[in-house]
């Protein structure tokens, strides 16, 4: 009987704890309160941009022009940052590091000052507004998506949705929900996950010349996440593993010249016309 009723009492705290994480796992996967919007000192030269989302949300964001004046236009860099990144952080941080590009990012719906409930489908529908509102107002010869994480998803269904020059995706996963199962591969992911991105399809047989970065180290999104990547992106150009975690990556110097060297080998594949890879 005592065995019995320590089954029932482990199933009840099982199922708890599903229904715990099905209730809080927007708030896990996309943590706003988190993040702090208004703590970047952002240069002089920055503009606000503000566009309203297709439920009517408002979206907030910042261009931050390139610097450094050269004799070639330079692609306009449209970031899209990490579920604990705000926008004019992830803006400064690609502005600092490749300073003779525009810049532009958007704060997620849900993160201040954006409005709006965070989904990964809210992101994924906002990313074609933002671009369609850069295209508009900044009418840059040529954009590059550069996705941090989850950005990276993000990214990559602007890439598939629209026409762009080169695709960046730093720490990418193949989709959310294999994602989630490595991570919590005790519980039944398939039907508690409502938020659905598939990289892996959105950047299945599609031209854009793409660079990966991936942390040979990171617990977050495991290496293994992103190797399916490879065999599915058909024009990948720049393929680079550094020993380093999730987070520690940005801060390293070999992350920082990887990523100058993956936009050089997107704007070599442009010039030549021609797809090749770089190990």
């Amino acid at each position: 009987m005592w065995f019995a009723h320590l089954v029932l009492v482990g199933m009840a705290l099982y199922v708890a704890v599903l229904t715990g994480m099905y209730f809080a796992q927007t708030w896990l996967i996309f943590p706003t309160t988190l993040v702090q919007a208004g703590h970047v000192r952002l240069p002089a030269s920055a503009q606000r941009l503000e566009i309203e989302a297709s439920s009517g949300d408002r979206l907030v964001g910042v261009h931050i022009p390139g610097s450094i004046s050269s004799g070639q236009r330079r692609p306009l860099l449209l970031g899209f940052g990490g579920n604990a990144w705000s926008g004019d952080a992830l803006a400064l941080y690609l502005h600092e590091r490749i300073p003779d590009c525009g810049v532009v990012a958007f704060h997620y719906r849900g993160y201040r000052p954006s409005t709006g409930r965070p989904s990964a489908e809210a992101l994924l529908t906002d990313a074609v507004t933002a671009f369609d509102h850069v295209q508009k107002v900044l009418a840059p010869e040529r954009v590059v998506a550069v996705g941090f994480s989850i950005g990276s998803g993000v990214a990559a269904y602007l890439a598939r949705q629209r026409s762009l020059a080169g695709l960046i995706l730093v720490t990418p996963f193949d989709s959310l929900e294999a994602l989630a199962s490595d991570l919590y591969w005790w519980a039944p992911v398939g039907l508690l996950l409502r938020h659905r991105m598939p990289t892996i399809d959105f950047v299945r047989d599609r031209p854009t010349p793409t660079a990966l970065i991936v942390a040979a180290r990171d617990t977050i999104v495991p290496a293994r996440r992103s190797a399916p990547l490879r065999d599915a992106i058909p024009s990948l150009v720049f393929d680079r593993t550094i020993e380093a975690g999730h987070n520690d990556l940005y801060d390293r110097r070999a992350f920082e010249e990887n990523l100058r060297e993956a936009l050089a080998k997107i704007s070599a594949w442009q010039s030549e016309a021609r797809p090749g890879i770089v190990r």
